[in-house]
């Protein structure tokens, strides 16, 4: 079965002392269905980048794997964008989204990639909060309070949404041509957007349960600040859905979303 050409997707900030588990999950078998790897440093302040760069010198692996570094701090959202861009340009078929935090576990997503479900789907979205997943070190407090809101996303999208934004998702990139999310925010709340931009579209949305854990990871949430945030793009989507999908939500108005090439890992032909 073709299952397309699959760019795995990597955002990493400040993450120094988990981006190397995070390559380390790029085993054999998930390295079989990875076509290229892209990780984007979104303008860290730690040894990232030199982290990673050591880590490929000591390690073969089977597949391209380029590191790239924004040409400014353009938030999460904005690593997406530039991400995105590339799988565009590059032709690739779907985007799987990893954070280099190593919350999240890409071997979630491969018996779906084995089964072909996730071509199904515009987009193919890892839940923390579903049956069948496993959290490990999240508070009875933050799983309150995302249930909630996603209760309050589902209300108003009149869609069950069951993660606004966990670490592990999969886009079908055909679905992001029209660009619909360049003028989203660049912050966290960009996967928030998505969400509703994606149900505004009509297009095909899957939730799938994930492995998801806390253990030496830094958040970079405001959480009461966060909270605010995210109920006022609510309201505006409730206000006006296609207004919502039309207007400027950035802080700062981005044309293009640059990166500079940091390095590319080419694969060992043996």
């Amino acid at each position: 079965m073709y299952r397309g050409k699959i760019l795995l997707f990597i955002p990493m900030y400040n993450c120094e002392g988990q981006i190397t588990r995070v390559l380390d999950q790029l085993d054999d078998e998930v390295q079989s269905y990875i076509s290229e790897v892209l990780i984007v440093n979104n303008r860290s302040t730690d040894n990232g980048e030199m982290t990673v760069s050591s880590y490929l010198k000591n390690n073969t692996k089977k597949i391209p794997i380029t590191l790239l570094r924004n040409k400014e701090n353009y938030g999460l959202g904005g690593s997406h964008k530039v991400a995105i861009n590339h799988a565009l340009n590059n032709e690739f078929d779907y985007l799987i989204v990893l954070h280099g935090d190593d919350q999240g576990r890409i071997q979630d997503l491969i018996p779906y990639i084995i089964s072909g479900e996730y071509q199904k789907y515009d987009s193919f979205l890892g839940a923390r909060f579903k049956k069948g997943a496993s959290l490990q070190g999240y508070s009875t407090f933050r799983t309150f309070g995302n249930r909630v809101y996603n209760l309050l996303f589902s209300i108003v999208a009149a869609k069950k949404i069951e993660d606004l934004g966990s670490g592990l998702n999969c886009y079908k990139v055909s679905s992001l041509i029209d660009q619909f999310y360049h003028r989203f925010p660049d912050n966290l709340t960009f996967n928030y957007c998505m969400i509703l931009g994606s149900v505004y579209k009509r297009q095909r949305i899957k939730f799938f349960p994930i492995t998801w854990r806390e253990d030496d990871q830094v958040s970079n949430v405001k959480m009461v600040n966060q909270a605010f945030k995210v109920l006022i793009l609510l309201f505006r989507y409730f206000v006006d859905k296609k207004r919502f999908l039309e207007q400027e939500h950035r802080e700062k108005n981005i044309k293009s979303y640059e990166a500079e090439l940091i390095l590319k890992k080419e694969p060992q032909i043996l």
